[in-house]
């Protein structure tokens, strides 16, 4: 049996990659936690364990890594006020730190769970494919970026999972943006923004079946078959929810509300919703080419495009 680590296992894709990995695989798991809670009920069949550790104290990693086959990497952080400041440190510094632990036991692969916008501006014209040598335009991108670097030359048979946005029920972004619409505060800037995605469901199936192929190593860019914008998306979501689309704004009052958002988090200590650095990665248009991916991991999805998979949203 496969011992499996998720770290973030008590985030949002990785508690759901934590319950899908238990109830379609053989895989013995550990979760490793670091201030939060796994969130989910697991049954008691020996098969899985939570690793509280802290990806700042090596010290603390040795233990949850102990006869770790493979590990599937979440953890980070995001909402928090002036990304630029402490990206660099919880995306690079703690993942060298994962690495040099993995390393020190034997880990044979680590799964990056990633996105490509590591590869700047891209479009279903020109989409993104396995460069390392691009300009990033946000720095979550641009740390992610370094993420990927540091991977694939000390663990050059690992695999990268460039994934577009994920939706569905469930899934943190899109019931951010429920939530929004629900009280008619959701925006969107008026330029239209190509966007990939890939439903919840093709995802976790995605992240399942590269576990189970050890052929798969390198990059590999995760989307669904639809070419659309998010204006187009956010428009049919809220007509799915019931809601009213979302107000067209000007891009210059969207980056007033995150630095809002942002002074009121580093005064108060509190989440901050929306960063500008995260309004900037969410300008940037993005679109891979699934080519591989759809050969090598995932050759049928259940929602080919974003009107197919309506019912979760």
């Amino acid at each position: 049996m496969k011992t499996v680590c998720i770290t973030g296992a008590a985030g949002n894709l990785g508690s759901l990659t934590a319950l899908h990995l238990h109830a379609h695989g053989d895989h013995a798991l550990r979760l490793m936690v670091h201030r939060k809670t796994f969130p989910f009920v697991l049954p008691d069949d020996g098969r899985t364990r939570v690793c509280p550790a802290d990806l700042n104290d090596p010290a603390t990693l040795d233990a949850a890594l102990e006869g770790v086959d493979e590990i599937v990497h979440y953890a980070g952080v995001l909402f928090k006020a002036r990304p630029e400041a402490f990206l660099p440190v919880t995306n690079v510094r703690y993942f060298a730190n994962l690495l040099e632990a993995a390393k020190r036991q034997g880990v044979k692969r680590i799964v990056l769970i990633s996105f490509p916008h590591v590869e700047g501006p891209t479009t279903p014209e020109a989409p993104a494919t396995d460069r390392l040598d691009r300009t990033p335009v946000s720095m979550h991108a641009t740390t992610r970026l370094e993420e990927e670097k540091l991977l694939l030359a000390q663990f050059p048979e690992s695999v990268v999972l460039r994934v577009g946005m994920v939706y569905g029920n469930g899934i943190l972004m899109p019931e951010a943006a429920r939530w929004f619409a629900r009280h008619r505060l959701l925006g969107v800037w008026r330029k239209p923004t190509p966007i990939h995605l890939i439903s919840s469901h093709d995802f976790l199936e995605a992240v399942a079946n590269t576990l189970e192929n050890p052929a798969a190593k390198g990059i590999y860019n995760v989307g669904d078959e639809g070419i659309q914008t998010l204006q187009e998306y956010l428009d049919l979501a809220c007509d799915t929810w019931g809601h009213a689309r979302p107000w067209r704004m000007p891009e210059s009052l969207i980056f007033t509300a995150a630095a809002l958002f942002e002074a009121a988090s580093a005064v108060l200590g509190t989440r901050s919703p929306l960063t500008r650095d995260f309004v900037r990665i969410g300008m940037v248009p993005y679109y891979g080419d699934t080519t591989r991916f759809r050969r090598e991991i995932l050759p049928a999805l259940k929602y080919p495009t974003m009107r197919d998979g309506t019912g979760i949203f």
